[in-house]
């Protein structure tokens, strides 16, 4: 029997504070489920199911799942993939892409997903990849993004398992749905301004964050969930995207995971969000040109000082990086 609770659904999008004429683009109604980790696998992926089902009821085109979709946040074991049980996936046609080809093309919604992608042929040090994907009704894979930075900390030992998403080519890719321009970062991510910049100087409208982020093992009365929240506010204002962050609920242990997934617009208001520790399925319309009405407004993109930034592209070297108690 399925969890997920009832759909917590906006009223539609906000007004667009700036705007100044009609908009260009219709919005997108966009859905996204957070859940626990069920130990039994047909449990957990019922649970999920009956989420993405009733977020496509609603009208979501688009729905969005947690990291590690499938699968327990097996990155708490130090040990590695053979000690944690943890098995990289092929891509196409490992469980993760199967079940989002399935619930595609049952309810008529892309969905996004999140899982352990097994490395290519020419890597040899054991490690795969942390990859968010998309897939259409008609099981095509319309998107594949790997995860550019691993966190390294107690109970987030994705160092282990997961190698940074390639810097060739094109590490921030976009991808059209509809009429909107799509960035798939991952969790950790979130942290670092130049992910979200990136993508809004690729054109990207949204961007979504699959997540796995609880309590701190070292810092058990440090609650960082308000910290995660601002950071993903401030750089949907400051690049003018929405963000659709969706984080897991539930103990596993060492670590109790807080929830809170939600949507925001390009102005810090957040549409919908969930509970810390409930299921829950958000659904919310974006109207797209928002976009283009806060950025005509506060042209942040277009008053940057390329020319100045070459150090943000510098290494510091050993022993250079300073603490800001350091004297």
């Amino acid at each position: 029997m399925s969890d997920t609770g009832k759909p917590i659904a906006s009223s539609g999008p906000h007004v667009s504070l700036a705007r100044t004429r009609p908009p260009d683009r219709g919005p997108l109604r966009i859905g996204l489920v957070q859940e626990r980790w069920h130990p039994d696998a047909g449990e957990h992926e019922a649970a999920l199911a009956d989420g993405i089902r009733r977020a496509a009821e609603q009208g979501a085109e688009l729905v969005c799942l947690q990291e590690l979709t499938l699968s327990r946040y097996f990155a708490v074991d130090p040990g590695g993939p053979e000690a944690a049980g943890a098995e990289p996936e092929p891509l196409p046609g490992g469980p993760t892409y199967r079940f989002a080809a399935k619930l595609a093309a049952e309810t008529g919604a892309h969905i996004h997903a999140s899982l352990y992608e097994r490395a290519e042929e020419g890597y040899d040090d054991g490690l795969g990849f942390n990859t968010a994907i998309i897939v259409a009704p008609d099981g095509e894979l319309v998107a594949r993004t790997r995860k550019l930075h691993i966190p390294v900390t107690a109970g987030y030992h994705e160092d282990r398992y997961f190698r940074p998403g390639p810097s060739e080519g094109n590490p921030y890719p976009v991808v059209e749905l509809a009429d909107a321009g799509l960035g798939l970062p991952t969790c950790w991510d979130q942290w670092f301004p130049e992910v979200a910049r990136a993508y809004s100087l690729g054109g990207a409208d949204v961007l979504i964050y699959p997540t796995a982020i609880g309590s701190e093992p070292e810092h058990p009365d440090f609650d960082t969930q308000p910290l995660w929240e601002q950071v993903m506010i401030g750089n949907a204002i400051a690049n003018g995207v929405f963000i659709v962050a969706v984080n897991r609920i539930g103990e596993e242990p060492p670590l109790r995971f807080y929830g809170s997934s939600f949507i925001c617009d390009p102005y810090g208001r957040k549409l919908v969000q969930a509970p810390r520790d409930e299921p829950a399925v958000l659904v919310a319309d974006l109207d797209l040109d928002q976009r283009r009405d806060w950025l005509e407004l506060f042209p942040f993109l277009d008053t940057r000082r390329p020319d100045t930034y070459s150090r943000l592209a510098e290494q510091p070297a050993a022993g250079a990086r300073r603490s800001p108690g350091d004297s």
